[in-house]
């Protein structure tokens, strides 16, 4: 008797279970060609789906997270690390700088610091192209003055030659990922993760999580799993991860890989961005990269750096 209660008991359960499972399966939707995931979370929330991904992909507040930092004060502990290709180090540089902001400038001044290996010239400069596109980031030379963190209306562009172009490069990469990078022949394009083309590489899909203790929404984007021989030779991006804030649609925090290797160059890189708040302001609270490659006529570079920022104050 017992048991045919609990086969009854389990067949109800099952019935009653099942329009559950309906209800918690994906959709898809098309939008101007591409094909979205919507997860149950997003289909059950009734979330405005399409004017929540147009704003994503119009996103600059990552951007202007970074050029924020050019307008208050702030301490940072920078860490990095060249290494050759057997994995032992070349070079390496711990420190710890506080950027003071008077009026509407701004300078550095060095705490500590700890250089091993070649990193540094003669004359100061870098050896290499990791340091220096962190330097022009996080490192204040002299006095700063004049700027803003405005980015309405403002396109970035690809100047100068060597050094100073791969640096534009790779700022473009990291403030602008998924989006062409002109001056990279036979990659810029595929960098576009919203080009018509890039539809047949990648799955997209749209979730509502929990990150860091907050409900964010969350922007999936990676290569579909039956792509054939030719087709994985366009993908760029291996997977990019962006959490938004559900009110603001502000970046919360970033994650991505992406890698691509043709005859006369290579590249393999990830980082990991973590955002905060500062006076109502986004601002960049941790950064961590990891980059190997090489460039035809330049020397491979493989290295990492990561940076911590904290003590943010609005300046004098």
């Amino acid at each position: 008797m017992n048991n045919k209660i609990f086969i009854v008991a389990f067949s109800v359960l099952l019935v009653l279970a099942s329009p559950i499972l309906v209800i918690a399966q994906d959709t898809t939707f098309k939008d101007d060609g591409v094909s979205f995931t919507l997860t149950e979370a997003i289909v059950r929330n009734h979330f405005d789906y399409k004017a929540i991904l147009q704003r994503i992909k119009e996103d600059t507040s990552f951007y202007k997270a970074f050029k924020t930092l050019r307008t208050i004060g702030y301490s940072s502990y920078n860490h990095i690390e060249m290494k050759d290709k057997q994995g032992k180090m070349q070079a390496s540089l711990d420190s710890k700088t506080r950027q003071n902001h008077i009026g509407n400038c701004r300078t550095m001044d060095v705490l500590e610091e700890k250089v091993t290996g070649d990193l540094r010239k003669g004359d100061g400069s870098y050896n290499y192209t990791t340091p220096s596109l962190y330097a022009s980031l996080f490192f204040t030379k002299g006095q700063v003055c004049g700027e803003t963190n405005i980015v309405t209306g403002k396109k970035r562009v690809i100047s100068g030659t060597g050094i100073e172009k791969a640096k534009e490069q790779l700022k473009m990469l990291f403030f602008n990922p998924g989006r062409k990078i002109p001056g990279i022949p036979f990659v810029g394009n595929k960098l576009d993760l919203y080009d018509e083309s890039a539809h047949e590489l990648y799955d997209y899909k749209l979730d509502y999580v929990e990150y860091q203790g907050q409900l964010v929404y969350m922007f999936d984007v990676k290569p579909k799993e039956d792509l054939g021989f030719f087709s994985k030779n366009d993908v760029v991006v291996d997977q990019m991860t962006t959490w938004f804030n559900p009110k603001t649609l502000e970046v919360l925090g970033r994650n991505y890989s992406l890698s691509y290797k043709a005859g006369v160059y290579d590249f393999n890189v990830a980082m990991e961005v973590e955002m905060t708040y500062f006076n109502g302001q986004l601002v960049p609270k941790t950064l961590r990269y990891k980059g190997n490659w090489d460039v035809f006529l330049k020397k491979r570079e493989i290295g990492l750096f990561t940076a911590t920022l904290f003590d943010f104050n609005k300046g004098n």
